[in-house]
């Protein structure tokens, strides 16, 4: 047997038996038996990494997520459980936001089990504010006073280079809008708003060269990194994609010190050994593992790549700047594929498009946070210099993302994932022989020239003639009305800010006429920030009961931050607008001890465009249904279209559906959601009453369309 073969058995055993070791620690009693029955508890615990607050417009106080490990469990009449686990806490009180990474505190708290997938052991929501016992460590403290500096020497930016830089600089997205973090994924530019070795190498290299320049030894060079390492580490925190840089550059600080030249790969299986054994979650870690291969891509394929081209003529500059990122590309494909089912067209061009803007936005960045402690206005100035090569980063984004052909779809999952590493493995080992590679040149260039143009001029979305587009945002409602080219009316803003900002973006609409609220649950309200991104919305439209009040107030809260007016909906209502005219038919009145009275007070609409009839239920349930049934005309009821009232729960009234007759039944539902919607039975009678019944689940997108031959469905199929 081959040293080769000792050494894989050698790091299986270890990585079993560190992976056993912690997935025993988690499923331990009592934890797991407390956990499974929801036990109220008192425990103590030492938050890990910064507080991270949950997007979206959410009815209730603002969430924020602590990662901690929990210490010690007090249990009245067992006393005190000893215990080093990992949890996840959801919290809502404000002390929570101002804690530092190992800072110890205890909580009242109630237990419940963990999704699964990970060395997370329970999940705790917690009770009130926290007790604090312990002060965090001077290098968490330091560092929290770094990062805040660099948050507010970025606050006076605009929001989209103000929330990127310290993304780019430490990993900070906190401040990123969402939509655009949708964006960099869209385009293939993830990686640099998560702190890689790209980082680490770009500020060792300017310590490094600052240190020769010195006329500074080895071994004191070599100290020179290490303290600027440490330092870098401790201000971007110890996520796992910041553990393999700083495990990578201390080998080759060790190379360094030793005299010896650097070896990238030994560094990297090292980093990678030292990263597993230390925290075996990181092998499910998708970060982790995008990380290593892009790294293992620039060592070994990018190189080799670079050289060919030289080879060929091509400057070396220019050389090395295609082949970093195609290298990259080409390994962190399968995994890329696996998570979004979609290949990216444009992450190779937008790569080497944001290369000359990743060095000077880093460094002036970390030179902003590092100087704002002492001189507030020169790290504002350094955060203003960084911005610009931000800017465009931001516009690479939102050009990719934008384009119709930036991506196609690709199984995902770990099959689609192993189908595309595959046939990269055939493509790259048919390259090698000249007759196979210009087969393969010949096949690219028919899909570039043939299928894309297609793909491009008759993609099918927008669909052409819509008069309704129900949008895939999960478990939740928004409903695009058009009213005229780039404008509508939508109606609800789902839970996500970025599934709806995504649909509305696909559509074309950059004009809001009327946002209409039908209720203030998070489901309807939470993805608002979404339909306000980059839009002109004209009014919000909201019922008259306010209930939860919570809910109504982010919405106004949210409204007043943009300038946007609001109106109550009253009875009698209604909206005219290009060839839409929409009209509030239900509530009459306000209804109260139902089984849900903000859905049984949902606004119910009744839109005519163009000639189709639609009714709107939105989450009315039996009581609300039932009213509308003795004080609505039966014709009014009537309607051509459905959404189908409360993402087609079982509380509905079969009167109603009698009375609405529809010929299309849309629900719009999110996948795998913990209530059990769609009630089959539900499918079942419209489905029996002649409707076609789709779902957001299932289809994705939905619009109804009319056509020279009546009414028409175009479904665009699930995105995400």
């Amino acid at each position: 047997m081959g040293w080769g073969a000792v050494a894989v058995l050698l790091g299986i055993v270890c990585g079993t038996v560190s992976t056993g070791a912690r997935t025993a620690s988690r499923d331990a009693d009592p934890l797991a038996e407390l956990a499974r029955d929801r036990a109220s508890v008192r425990a103590e615990v030492v938050v890990t990494d910064d507080p991270r607050p949950l997007r979206g417009v959410r009815a209730g106080p603002p969430t924020v997520a602590v990662p901690a490990r929990l210490t010690h469990l007090y249990l009245a009449g067992t006393g005190t459980v000893r215990l080093d686990v990992r949890v996840i806490i959801f919290a809502t009180d404000q002390v929570w936001r101002t804690l530092l990474p190992s800072q110890r505190v205890a909580t009242a708290a109630r237990l419940a089990p963990p999704a699964g997938g990970d060395l997370t052991a329970a999940i705790l929501t917690a009770i009130g504010a926290p007790d604090i016992i312990g002060r965090p460590s001077w290098a968490e403290v330091a560092a929290g006073v770094l990062r805040a500096g660099l948050q507010a020497a970025c606050a006076p930016l605009p929001a989209e280079p103000g929330g990127l830089l310290p993304g780019l600089v430490i990993g900070d997205t906190s401040r990123l809008d969402p939509a655009l973090g949708e964006e960099f994924r869209a385009t293939g530019l993830t990686h640099l708003i998560a702190v890689s070795g790209a980082n680490v190498a770009i500020v060792l290299g300017v310590v490094l060269f600052a240190a020769r320049w010195c006329r500074a030894g080895p071994w004191l060079s070599a100290l020179i990194c290490a303290v600027a390492l440490v330092g870098f580490v401790v201000l971007a925190r110890p996520s796992p994609s910041v553990v393999r840089a700083a495990a990578m550059g201390a080998v080759g600080l060790l190379a360094l010190a030793a005299g010896r030249a650097r070896s990238a790969t030994p560094a990297l299986a090292a980093a990678v050994i030292a990263g597993l054994l230390i925290d075996p979650a990181l092998s499910v870690d998708a970060g982790f593992a995008l990380s290593v291969l892009a790294t293992g891509a620039l060592v070994l394929l990018a190189p080799r790549w670079r050289d060919g081209l030289r080879a060929r003529g091509v400057p070396a500059g220019v050389a090395e700047a295609l082949a970093v990122p195609a290298a990259a590309q080409v390994a962190c494909g399968p995994v890329i594929v696996a998570l979004s089912g979609e290949v990216s067209l444009v992450a190779v061009p937008a790569n080497l498009l944001a290369v000359p803007a990743v060095a000077p936005a880093t460094l002036l960045g970390v030179g902003s946070a590092v100087v704002s402690p002492l001189w507030p206005d020169g790290a504002e100035l350094l955060a203003w210099l960084a911005s610009w090569p931000a800017r465009w980063l931001v516009a690479i984004a939102h050009v990719g993302a934008g384009l119709p052909v930036g991506a196609v779809p690709w199984p995902s999952g770990l099959a689609g994932g192993l189908a595309l590493a595959a046939l990269t493995v055939l493509v790259l080992v048919a390259s090698r022989w000249p007759t196979l590679r210009k087969l393969v040149v010949v096949a690219a260039l028919a899909v570039v020239v043939g299928a894309l143009p297609v793909r491009w001029v008759a993609s099918g979305w927008p669909p052409a003639g819509a008069v309704l587009v129900v949008c895939d945002v999960g478990q939740g409602d928004a409903v695009v009305l058009p009213v005229g080219p780039g404008e509508a009316v939508v109606v609800d803003a789902g839970t996500d800010p970025v599934a709806v900002d995504g649909c509305l973006r696909r559509l074309g609409v950059r004009a809001v006429s009327s946002l209409v609220i039908t209720h203030f649950h998070a489901d309807h309200i939470g993805g608002l920030a979404g339909v306000l991104r980059d839009r002109r919305v004209a009014g919000i439209v909201i019922p008259v009961f306010n209930e939860p009040a919570s809910g109504e107030r982010s919405v106004r809260e949210a409204a007043a931050g943009e300038a946007i007016s609001v109106t109550e909906a009253g009875s009698g209502w209604a909206l005219v607008k290009g060839w839409l005219d929409l009209r509030l038919i239900g509530p009459s009145r306000p209804l109260t001890g139902t089984r849900s009275d903000p859905n049984n007070n949902s606004l119910v609409l009744r839109a005519s465009s163009r000639g189709v009839s639609v009714l709107l239920a939105g989450d009315a349930e039996t009581e609300e249904q039932h009213a509308m049934l003795t004080e609505v005309d039966r014709t009014t009821l009537r309607a051509q279209v459905l959404k189908v009232a409360h993402h087609g729960s079982s509380y509905q009234d079969p009167e109603l559906l009698d009375a609405v007759d529809p010929a299309v039944a849309f629900v719009s539902v999110g996948v795998d959601n913990p209530y059990g919607h769609p009630n089959a039975s539900l499918l079942a009678r419209l489905a029996r009453d002649g409707a076609k019944v789709l779902r957001t689940d299932l289809d994705g997108d939905l619009a109804v369309v009319l056509t020279d031959q009546g009414l028409g469905v175009v479904v665009r199929g699930r995105v995400r």
